[in-house]
């Protein structure tokens, strides 16, 4: 009898705590190969997200969910699970150019997203 084949699962854990988890769906953005955990943040004028880049001046500088699971939208834009509240680890969020973990912390407090 051959050996049994050994794999080794590694989860990317991205929540940190018991708060209520509420998720959506919404649309990503053409464009992006994005990671769970990315920092996003929502067009005013078509309603998708991209990841949140302070320098943007479309609405999408401002941070309002976290991507729940990897996306790829180099083909057109296409819809994802987003975090809307919760608990999550900063160590496993991607942020976009200029944002920091401090500023996104501040700013995701109100809406219940808590980085710990």
């Amino acid at each position: 009898m051959a050996n049994p084949e050994r794999k080794t699962y590694l989860p990317r854990e991205l929540s940190a705590g018991d708060f209520p988890i509420v998720m959506d769906a919404g649309v990503i953005a053409a464009g992006q190969v994005l990671s769970r955990g990315a920092v996003l943040g929502q067009v005013t004028a078509s309603g998708e997200y991209l990841l949140c880049k302070v320098a943007s001046e479309d609405g999408s500088q401002s941070p309002v969910a976290i991507l729940d699971q990897d996306v790829d939208t180099t083909d057109g834009a296409k819809s994802a699970p987003l975090r809307l509240t919760g608990q999550v680890l900063g160590s496993q969020l991607a942020l976009g150019e200029g944002l920091t973990l401090a500023a996104a912390k501040a700013a995701l407090r109100p809406l219940c997203l808590f980085i710990r």
